[in-house]
C-alpha cells in the first residue's frame, strides 16, 4: 500500500508550484528594480558583465529568495487553498472521509521541503554568497564604512586582558594596557600611550612602555622606548563591519561567537543571526497551518478576503520579529527569546485557527 495518495501529490504540486512561481515572480521584479537603480553605476564604472551576473546577481537571487520565503509560503498556501475551497474541492475531500488532520499531511510535507531548503540556504549557501556580493559592492560600487570600537576591554587569551581607549583606521591603538592574571592575582601590568600594528611581521609595536611584574614579596619595574611583540589580536578584532555576521557559515559563526565570549566582546547581533537561521525556516510550518486554516473555509469576501487577512498576519509577524530584535540589540531581551517569541505566539494562533477550521 502506498504511503501517499493522489490527493497528496495534487496538493504538494499545488503548494510547491505556487510557492516557487511566486518567488520567481518577486525575484524577477526585484532584479529589474535593482538593475534600474544600479544601472548608472554599472555603466559609468565599466563593470564587467560577467562580474555583474556571476558575482552579484547569482548571489542576489538566493539571498532575497530566502528572505521572502516565509511571506510567500503564506501567500502561496492561502492562494491555492482558497481557490480549492471556492471550487468546493476541500469540501469534496473532507466529504470522502478524509479527516482534516489527514488533509494537512501534504501541506506539512511541502512545508518540510521548503524548511529544509531554507535551512541549507541560510546556514551554508547564502553566507559565502553574501561575502561575494559584498566584495563586489566594495570593489565596484561603494565600500562599506568601517567603524572602530572605543574603550575596548577584552580578554585575548585566558588570564590576559587588554584595554584600548581607541583604535584608529591606520592601525594605531591609544592608551594601551595589558594585564596578566593567575587566578584572581595580578601578575603583570604593562601600559603604553600607543601601540601600532606591523603588518609585515604580524606583530605589535608598543611605544614608551612601562611594565610592572609582581612577584611574591616585591615588584619588578621596567620601562623602555619600544617593544616588538606578538599578541593574540589583530586590527580586524577592533574594526566593525556592518552585517559581517551574515558572511559566516553557521559552523564558523558558532566559533566566532565562542571567541567573542572568551574575549568579552559584544556578540548580541551574532547571537540573533544564529537563532534567526533556525527560527525563520521553522516559521514555515506555523505560517502553513495558519494559511490552510484561514483559506480552507468559504467566507464572505472570497479569495480577496483570504489574501488580505493573510497579508495582514504575515506582515504583523515580520513587524513583530523586527521589534523583538530591537529589544535584543538594546540588551533588554535575551536573543533567543527575542527571535523565537514571534514563532511561539503565532504558533498559539496557528493552534487556535486549526481547531476552529477542523470543527
Amino acid at each position: 500500500m502506498k504511503w501517499y495518495k493522489t490527493i497528496d501529490v495534487y496538493i504538494t504540486k499545488k503548494y510547491l508550484g505556487t510557492f516557487f512561481y511566486a518567488i520567481a515572480l518577486i525575484l524577477s521584479i526585484a532584479i529589474v528594480f535593482d538593475i534600474s537603480e544600479n544601472l548608472d553605476e554599472f555603466i559609468s564604472k565599466d563593470i564587467p558583465t560577467r562580474a555583474i551576473v556571476v558575482d552579484y546577481y547569482m548571489n542576489f537571487i538566493p539571498y532575497f529568495g530566502n528572505l521572502f520565503s516565509p511571506l510567500f509560503t503564506f501567500i502561496a498556501v492561502i492562494y491555492f487553498t482558497s481557490k480549492m475551497a471556492y471550487n468546493t474541492e476541500i469540501i469534496a475531500i473532507l466529504s470522502s472521509g478524509v479527516s482534516y488532520r489527514r488533509l494537512m499531511r501534504p501541506y506539512m510535507f511541502s512545508a518540510a521541503v521548503i524548511t529544509m531548503l531554507s535551512f541549507v540556504l541560510g546556514n551554508y549557501v547564502i553566507p559565502p554568497a553574501n561575502k561575494t556580493m559584498i566584495n563586489f559592492k566594495d570593489k565596484y560600487i561603494k565600500s562599506r564604512s568601517i567603524g572602530t570600537e572605543r574603550n575596548v576591554h577584552r580578554q585575548i587569551e585566558p588570564g590576559t586582558y587588554v584595554y584600548l581607549q581607541s583604535f584608529t583606521q591606520n592601525n594605531v591603538g591609544h592608551r594601551f594596557t595589558l594585564e596578566r592574571f593567575e587566578g584572581a592575582k595580578l601578575k603583570e601590568k604593562l601600559t603604553a600611550p600607543n601601540i601600532r600594528w606591523k603588518e609585515e611581521t604580524g606583530t605589535w609595536i608598543i611605544n614608551s612602555y612601562f611594565k610592572r611584574t609582581i612577584h611574591d614579596g616585591y615588584d619588578e619595574l621596567e620601562s623602555g622606548y619600544q617593544i616588538d611583540t606578538m599578541l593574540n589580536m589583530t586590527p580586524k578584532d577592533f574594526k566593525v563591519l556592518k552585517d559581517e555576521m551574515e558572511t559566516y557559515k553557521t559552523p564558523e559563526l558558532l566559533k566566532e561567537i565562542d571567541l567573542m565570549k572568551m574575549r568579552g566582546v559584544n556578540f548580541v547581533e551574532w547571537e540573533i543571526e544564529k537563532h534567526k537561521r533556525i527560527a525563520n525556516p521553522f516559521s514555515t510550518f506555523i505560517l502553513t497551518i495558519i494559511g490552510v486554516s484561514l483559506a480552507s473555509r468559504k467566507v464572505k469576501g472570497g479569495l480577496g478576503f483570504h489574501l488580505g487577512l493573510g497579508l495582514l498576519l504575515a506582515f504583523s509577524y515580520i513587524l513583530f520579529l523586527q521589534i523583538s530584535t530591537v529589544f535584543a540589540i538594546s540588551g533588554s531581551t535575551p536573543p533567543v527569546v527575542a527571535v523565537w517569541i514571534p514563532n511561539f505566539l503565532y504558533a498559539v494562533v496557528a493552534v487556535f485557527l486549526y481547531r476552529w477550521a477542523a470543527r
